[in-house]
This record gives structure tokens, sequence and C-alpha cells, in this order.
């Protein structure tokens, strides 16, 4: 190897790296052992031959060298693949060179298991493992394995033969170009199991595939393929994962007795000499082979683009329902790709809210973009229609990544059995079970998170008790219409608890959330963003739009302005109402609140902790509800929460009614009037009420609001009234707040 042209072209790399829009993400280095190593990598395209041994050399600070197909050592790219450590598979001292380096640990090894580019990502076939390409198939190669075994067999016998054999260890030193004993690393051989998976897989025209173009007159098929899939994750951005597992060691395998014979013979015997103990060693390289392929691939990183590949391909139908179908991708990442079983791509360990609320992130519709323009299917209205003939025909090798990369996606996450059982069970599984599911678990984790926080910031004298604070669901007599009630800023579910029975008398099922920080201590609430409640109100509406068939959202206070803006998100919503809107605050906290922020944010730089002002009293209207102390962070997300909500309004299209009280001293009623002008909606009402309070759902007078809200919704299920469904299977009973 020329050092050299190595520096240099590591340089050249972290050029590379910089400049790509591709984020690269490391897990498992602590996997990677002292000693001499093989890496063993799927390889899907050019990128990890030329990236792999510079991240490698970071990491290991060793020379990372490589074997390359013979067809590239050719002229000037030969001689520079020469020149950094890249070695022809045809050369005919391969062995003995990879050996070697191994023995002295001077350079670790990079080989490809399955010998060429899998752009299929083909590598099943009857539950074996067996390699797919443009030429025909094959099983994995045991190279790595087999050299992984002959390093450490010589490791051993140098050290025996020093002990037992001294002249023979001197005849095998030139043998392997080694001066003396002291060369031979003592550490021993291992495989180490790497999986690479980008996200995502998109072929498009991009500024490499075009200078190509005019470099290039014709470029060939195969090059135009590679440049549209390769040059897009360059250019475009793609996430790459690179996972290293658990390191092989190749000294276990060498523990039958006629591999020891042949180790500790002090005979001579050439490199390539024939042994006795051949067909053990070959039975060890198939075992090794088996492992480190099972490692790879059960170490891919599942995104978003394999539960949606695989929901497709499980599906029992071709015409499939857009919301069932998000509904199992939803299940499939929540039950199906559980942390620990399978590795998830970072997107999938957060919140999936998203894909039964508004795909807000996009994941869904760029799936469902790639797969209608590779006429995998076609969108009819609210259903999908699968071409199963596309999706399951053979396609061109080399033409995979573009012309059917929904396939291509599918097959790397094939070899992941359990999550694949899974998603079958789950598309066999009728949808009424599924929202059943889903509400019973959208329900579970509210009670969970509860009873953890409630525990958690308890205070003796200021926590209320904990029906004040339990979410809570009031089963109705009609499952046409259900309701999702939010209560305000401080306050608990038991503040809007009255208005949620009046509901339920009239046959409405009505769930009351809790808001995230609420319902324990005001410590709690400090350490919420207004990003926090949002999500807390997502998990409710995705509970009672599981239960019930069309979904009617309502809020007061703080809880209104939440309502307000999920219905400026999502589509199918019968209709909104909103209690006491905030806009614009009339108390003297919420004017202090920026000034108090920024003196603790420096007191925090200074660790002055003593000088912070994080609370102010508060003087509640419902003081058996309301917390006592009011968080000077909760007031600064409220005001986050208003400036996020106000451009949005325009985006609520769902009937609405918008109620204030005009003599309200914490909303400002001219913010609320405001509210009201900017909704987006062609049927909204304003209703002005002639309290001096804030809390108009509580206290004398509040059955007129009551009343109120009752006739809109009932006017709202008048409108939405479809023929009725089936119920979905309920929730136990005890599973069900009634308190």
């Amino acid at each position: 190897m020329n050092p050299f042209a190595y520096r240099t072209t590591s340089m050249v790399f972290k050029t590379l790296a910089n400049l790509s829009k591709a984020k690269v993400a490391l897990h498992g280095t602590e996997n990677i052992p002292e000693g001499a190593k093989i890496f063993v990598i799927n390889h899907f395209t050019r990128l990890e031959t030329f990236l792999m041994p510079y991240y490698l050399h970071k990491l290991v600070q060793t020379p990372i060298w490589s074997l390359a197909s013979s067809e590239f050592f050719i002229g000037a790219v030969g001689r520079f693949l020469e020149s950094v450590g890249a070695v022809s598979t045809k050369d005919p001292h391969r062995d003995r060179l990879i050996v070697k380096t191994l023995l002295t640990n001077e350079a670790g090894w990079i080989i490809f298991p399955e010998g060429r580019m899998v752009k299929n990502k083909k590598i099943i076939e009857k539950g074996r493992y067996m390699v797919s390409y443009a030429g025909g198939k094959h099983p994995p190669h045991t190279g790595a394995a087999h050299l992984a075994l002959r390093t450490e067999f010589y490791r051993q016998r140098f050290m025996w033969l020093a002990e037992h054999a001294p002249l023979e260890m001197q005849r095998l030193l030139p043998l392997f170009n080694l001066e003396a004993m002291s060369d031979v690393s003592p550490l021993g051989t291992c495989i180490v199991p790497v999986n690479i998976t980008y996200y995502p897989l998109r072929a498009r025209e991009n500024l490499l595939k075009k200078i190509a173009e005019r470099l290039v007159e014709d470029l060939p098929e195969k090059l135009t393929e590679e440049l549209m899939t390769e040059g897009a994750m360059l250019t475009s951005g793609v996430d790459i994962d690179i996972r290293f597992g658990k390191a092989i060691e190749a000294a276990p395998y060498l523990q039958t007795r006629s591999i020891q014979a042949d180790m500790h013979n002090p005979a001579s015997f050439e490199f390539d000499d024939p042994l006795p103990s051949v067909g053990d060693l070959r039975k060890a390289a198939l075992k090794i082979m088996q492992r480190y392929m099972e490692a790879i691939y059960s170490m891919t990183t599942v995104n978003h683009d394999h539960i949606f590949a695989s929901v497709l391909q499980h599906s029992i139908r071709d015409r499939i329902r857009l919301s069932r179908f998000c509904r199992r991708a939803f299940l499939a990442i929540e039950r199906g790709a559980s942390p620990g079983a399978t590795h998830l791509h970072h997107s999938i360990e957060e919140s999936q809210n998203h894909l039964l609320v508004d795909d807000r992130y996009s994941k869904l519709e760029d799936f469902l973009t790639v797969a209608e323009q590779s006429k995998v299917l076609r969108r009819e209205s609210s259903f999908i229609v699968r071409n199963r003939h596309k999706l399951g025909s053979p396609f061109d090798f080399h033409l995979a990544r573009i012309d059917n990369p929904v396939a291509v996606m599918a097959n790397e996450v094939e070899p992941l059995k359990r999550l694949q059982r899974k998603i079958s069970r789950l598309c066999w599984t009728p949808d009424v079970i599924l929202r059943s599911r889903i509400a019973r678990q959208m329900h579970q984790r509210a009670e969970r998170a509860f009873e953890a926080d409630y525990q958690r910031f308890f205070i003796q004298g200021e926590t209320r008790p904990r029906h004040i604070g339990r979410p809570v669901l009031l089963r109705g007599n009609r499952r046409r219409l259900g309701i999702l009630l939010c209560h305000g800023y401080m306050a608990a579910p038991a503040e809007v608890r009255t208005l949620a029975d009046y509901l339920s008398r009239r046959g409405y099922w009505v769930y009351l959330p809790r808001l995230k920080g609420h319902g324990t201590s005001p410590e709690d609430l400090a350490r919420c963003s207004y990003q926090d409640w949002i999500r807390s109100l997502e998990e409710g509406y995705i509970l009672i739009r599981n239960t019930c068939r069309r979904a009617v959202i309502g809020g007061f206070s703080t809880g209104a302005a939440l309502a307000l803006e999920l219905a400026s998100r999502v589509s199918d919503i019968a209709g909104v109402f909103a209690v006491s809107t905030p806009l614009r605050l009339q108390y003297a906290a919420s004017r202090l609140a920026p000034v108090v922020d920024t003196w603790n944010r420096l007191m925090d730089r200074m660790r002055w902790e003593e000088a912070k002002k994080e609370f102010v009293e508060n003087r509640p209207e419902n003081p058996h509800i309301n917390y006592s102390r009011n968080p000077i962070a909760g007031v600064v997300e409220l005001e986050r929460l208003m400036d996020y909500l106000e451009p949005r309004l325009a985006n609520v299209q769902a009937p609405a009614l918008v109620a204030q009280s005009q003599q309200d001293p914490v909303v400002d009623p001219k913010g609320s009037e405001r509210i009201f002008q900017m909704l987006g909606s062609r049927d909204k009402q304003y209703m002005a009420f002639n309290f001096n309070r804030h809390g108009i759902l509580l206290g004398e007078g509040s059955e007129r609001v009551h009343r109120v809200i009752a006739d809109f919704v009932d006017q709202v299920f008048a409108k939405a009234a479809v023929p009725e469904r089936p119920a979905p299977a309920t929730m136990p009973a005890e599973e069900m707040s009634q308190s």
C-alpha cells in the first residue's frame, strides 16, 4: 500500500462526505474488537466500496484493505485501487496476503459476502440465504470465514511451533514475509458483521447524472441507474445507518480433533497443501457464514418505507382503504418493530401519531408517490389499489431500484421473520379489531403516563386527588359520533367533566385527555412544551376516532386553542368548538413571563439557581382543580402556542363554534373575536355570554353554555349522519375510567 495515496484518498472521501447531504450514523462501534478483523458488509451501492474504508479507518486507526472485483483492475483505475489497499479477487497471492496482514494486525479487511452488489436486495429464497443477481443465483460466499479460520489456524500454529518445533517455525516465517515471531499478534481473529441501510431510497434526476450525460455520450443503462439512485442519495440527502454486530471469533471453530492435529503437527506443509482436516474447516466456514449472514440482515435499520412496503405486500386484498392501511402500518411499528427485537430508524423511534392524524412528515405520501410512479399501485379517492402483478413479477436486475423500488424495500426486511409474521397477522386481522386495539393502546398509554407523572411529581398538600387529573372516557349509546373534550392551562380533566357528563347523557361517547404536565404539580408543567400538549390531544383524537365513526373536537381555554390547532391539520373531523380561546392574555404573569424567562436563562448560565424566579402565585377560580402556582416556563409555552396557532386558523374548514365571556378577566374577548374571523370554516357560529369570569363551563349559568355546545354537536351529528357501522370490540370496563 502507498501510505501517501491512502491519506490523500481519505482526504478526498472526507471532503465528499462533508459536501454530500448524506447523514451517516454509526451504531454498535463498541462491538469492534482489538486484533485482526474482517468486516463482512452487505453490498447495495458503489458507496460502500469507497466510503466504508474511510469510516472504518477513522474508527480503528489502522489501514483498511478490501477485495474488489477483478474487472476494476485495468489501467489507471486498477493502479489507484492497488495504491489504496484493494486486492483483486483473482490475485494468485490474495489469500496469503490477507492472512499475513491479519496475522500481524497490519490492516483490517472488508469483504462483501454476497460477492457483488445486490441491487434488488433479494437475499432469501425458500427460507435460505441465496443471492440473486443479473447472471443467476448463488449462495453467499464463505471466503471471509475461510480466511478468518486460516489466519487463526496459523496464529495458533506459530505459537505452538515456537514452543515445540522452532525449526519449522523459522521455515514458515519467510512464507508470510515475517521476520520474527514477535511480528505475529497474540490477539485472536474475528469477523465483524456490518449492515448498511439507506433511507429514503429514491431514484431521480440529479446533478451527478446530468454531468455524466454531458461528459459521456450514450450512457450505459447500468451506469444511468446507478447515477440516478446513488447520485440522488448524495445530492438530495439520505440517512445512512451503519451497524456493527457482535464479533464472531474464529478460535472456537478450530476445536475439532482433526483441526487440532493439523495445527499441532511438527511436519512441514505449505500454505496451499490440502490438509486432512479440510472437511472440518469447510463445515466450520459454512457455520460461520450462516452466522454472519443472519447477523448482517438482522441489523437492517427498519424505516417507514420498509413497513409500508411490507404491509402492501402482505395485504389480502388489492383494493385497500387508506385509513386501514395506515392503522396496520401504525400497529406494525408500535407492536412489530419494537426496540431490542428490531433496529429502528430514528424516525420510527419517535411518536407515530402522524400516521393516524395528518401525515405531517409526509412519510406516507412520499411512499405512495414512489409506488404510484412505479405503477405498483394507483389511488382511488380514499382507497389504494395494488398492482399485484407489478409488485411480484420479476424485474431487470440493474433497473430494480428505478423500476420497482417498492419490491426492493420489501426484500430488504424479508429476513426479519418476526416482523414479517406480525405484519402478516395484522393484514389478516379484521379492521374492527385493529381499531379497538389502537383505542385501547392510547387509553392505556395515557393512564400509564398519568400514573407515572403523578407518583414522580406528587407534592403533599398541593397535588390534587387522582380522580381530578386522570383521563376519562365516558361511554354513550351511539358510536356514530364521539367528542374529544380538552381542559385548560394549569387545570385537569375534572375542569370539563360537568360538560362531558351533559354530553354523555345525550348519548355521545366523550373522552377527556390529560394534557402533559397537568393534574400533578406545577413542577411537572414547568418541564413541558406546547408540543407535548399537542401530542396529548393527538393521542386523545386517535382514541376517540378509533372508537366512533366521526369525531368532534372541543376544548376550554388552552384546550380550545389546542382543539383548533388539531382541527387545522385534520380534514375528517365533523366539527370543532372552542370556549374562551386565548389569542391574547390579560393577566400580569403573561406580560412578565418573557422578561423573567430571559432572567432565568441568564441565571442558568451563571449557575445561580437561587436567583431564579420559576413560579408566580395563581389564584384560580376552581382551587380544587387548578394549580396554585403558575410556572413561568408554562406561560412562555402558552404564548408560543398562541403564536403558532394564529397563522393556521385559516386551515380550519370544519363547522365551528366559538364561545366567549365578554367580561373574561384572563382571555381578551377581542382575541376570541379575531379567532372567529380568521377561521376558514364556512359554517361557523360565535356565541357571547355575559359572565364576569373565565371558567364559564362551571358555576352559575354554565348550563346555558352546555346547552349551546350540545345543540351545536347535535347539528353536526345530523349533518354527518351515516349508516351505523358494527361496533368495534369494546375495551374492558376496568380500562375505561368512569370516575
